[in-house]
C-alpha cells in the first residue's frame, strides 16, 4: 500500500486546506495517507472544522509559519524529517510555499522516491520588490529540481510557472484543477439568502455586492473601495456593499474609506452602512444566496475559490483578469473580467445597473459543477500517483 504524506502551509479559509482535506479523505484504499499542517495567521480564520468534518486529524507543527524565520523554520524541518522518517511515505506531496520549501527539502534529504509540488498561487509578481521576488524565483527552480513533478492548478498558471518565470520545463508541470464539494451552494437558496440579508439588514430593492477573501496588499481592496465610490456617483441605484475577510490592512482600509467619504460599519448591530465589513464568515452559502454580484480586485490570482463559489451559487462575477481566472469564469457569460481599473468600475456599474445582465449571468456557471468536483480532483490525482510511482519501480 503507497503511504503519502501530504504537507499544508496551514489550516486557513481557502482552495489550499479543502483540497489538501479532499485528497486526504478520498483517495482510494489503495493509498494510505498522513496529513500535516503548519500554523495559521493570527489574522486568519481557522478552517480546521474542515478537516474535523470529515474526520480527519492532522499534525501540526507550531513552527511551520507563513513568514520566513530561520529559527522556526530550521525546528519544522528537522520534524518533517523526523515524521518522514517514522511514517516512511513512497510519496511526499506539498501544497503552497512554505510547506513546499521545507517538505521537500526534507523529503528529498529523506530519499523519498517520490517529491509533488503543488502550486495553489505563486508569488512572482504583485507581492514583493524586484530583488525579494528574484529570490524566491531562484529558490523555486532549485526546489523544483528536487520535484518529480509540479502541479499548476490552471493552464495559464503553468504557462507562467513554466514559460514566464522559468521555474521548471513545461513538460514537468501537470495540470490538475482544485476540486470542491459545491451542493450546498446550489441549494436552499431562498431560505440562506433571506436569513443572510436579514442577518445583515439589507432590504429586498437593494443589491448587495460583496468580495470575499483576506485583507491584503495583493487582494487590492483599495481598488474595490474606489468602485464603490464611483458607483455611488454614477448610480441612483439603492447598492450595498460587503467586504468579507479580515487581515492586516483592515485598519488601513477603514481609514481609506473616511479618505473617500464612504460611510461603513464593522459591526452587524450598527446601523446600516454603504461598506460593511463582517470580518470572516464560515458559511459562504449563505453568504452567496444573499448577495447579488460577487466581486475580486486581486492583482494576481492562482484559481480563486470565491468565484468558483459565486458560479455554484448563480452569483454574477465582476472581477480582475489575473492568473488563472479566465480558466475559472465563462469570460462575458457568468463573468466580466477587467484588463485594467477603470474597466473594473464600468464593469461593475454595468451589472449594478442592469437587473437583466444579472439574471442573464447567474445561469452562466454551471459548468463549474463538473470541473471542479472534488472527486474529479481525486481521479486526476491517483492517476499522477500511480504514474510517478511506476517510474521508480
Amino acid at each position: 500500500m503507497p503511504k503519502v504524506l501530504r504537507i499544508i502551509n496551514r489550516f486557513n479559509i481557502g482552495g489550499p486546506t479543502f483540497n489538501a482535506a479532499y485528497l486526504s479523505k478520498y483517495l482510494n484504499d489503495d493509498f494510505e495517507t498522513l496529513l500535516v499542517g503548519g500554523q495559521k495567521d493570527e489574522s486568519e480564520d481557522s478552517s480546521e472544522f474542515i478537516v474535523k468534518q470529515l474526520g480527519l486529524s492532522p499534525i501540526i507543527i507550531p513552527e511551520m509559519k507563513r513568514e520566513i524565520n530561520f529559527s522556526n523554520d530550521k525546528i519544522a524541518y528537522k520534524k518533517l524529517k523526523k515524521i518522514i522518517a517514522d511514517f516512511k511515505p513512497d510519496i511526499v506531496h506539498t501544497h503552497a510555499s512554505k510547506a513546499g520549501a521545507l517538505g521537500r527539502l526534507a523529503a528529498y534529504n529523506m530519499k523519498v522516491p517520490v517529491i509533488i509540488h503543488t502550486f495553489h498561487g505563486h508569488v512572482f509578481h504583485s507581492y514583493f520588490g524586484k530583488a525579494k521576488t528574484a529570490f524566491y524565483k531562484q529558490v523555486e527552480r532549485h526546489l523544483a529540481k528536487k520535484s518529480s513533478a509540479i502541479i499548476a492548478i490552471s493552464p495559464i498558471q503553468k504557462q507562467e510557472i513554466g514559460i514566464q518565470h522559468k521555474i521548471c520545463t513545461p513538460n514537468k508541470i501537470r495540470v490538475i484543477p482544485l476540486g470542491f464539494d459545491l451542493e450546498r451552494f446550489r441549494t436552499n437558496k431562498t431560505e440562506k439568502r433571506t436569513a443572510f440579508r436579514k442577518e445583515w439588514n439589507i432590504k429586498d430593492h437593494e443589491i448587495a455586492v460583496g468580495i470575499i477573501g483576506r485583507l491584503v496588499p495583493v487582494k487590492n481592496h483599495h481598488l474595490f473601495l474606489d468602485a464603490v465610490k464611483n458607483t455611488i456617483e454614477q448610480s441612483d441605484k439603492p447598492t450595498r456593499f460587503f467586504i468579507v475577510g479580515d487581515g492586516e490592512l483592515k485598519e488601513e482600509l477603514i481609514e481609506y474609506c473616511k479618505s473617500l467619504g464612504l460611510d461603513y460599519r464593522t459591526d452587524k448591530h450598527q446601523p446600516p452602512a454603504t461598506i460593511t465589513f463582517t470580518s470572516w464568515i464560515k458559511d459562504i452559502d449563505i453568504v452567496n444566496a444573499g448577495i447579488d454580484i460577487i466581486a475580486l480586485t486581486s492583482k494576481n490570482e492562482g484559481t480563486p475559490v470565491s468565484l468558483i463559489e459565486a458560479q455554484a451559487s448563480g452569483t454574477p462575477i465582476v472581477s480582475t483578469n489575473v492568473g488563472g481566472i479566465e480558466n475559472v469564469v465563462r469570460v462575458n457569460e457568468s463573468a466580466l473580467l477587467s484588463d485594467t481599473e477603470e474597466v473594473f468600475k464600468e464593469n461593475l456599474l454595468k451589472v449594478i445597473e442592469s437587473a437583466d445582465l444579472r439574471e442573464s449571468m447567474s445561469q452562466s456557471g454551471a459548468n463549474v459543477f463538473e470541473k471542479f468536483h472534488y472527486m474529479r480532483l481525486v481521479h486526476d490525482m491517483e492517476q499522477l500517483y500511480y504514474e510517478l510511482l511506476n517510474k521508480n519501480t
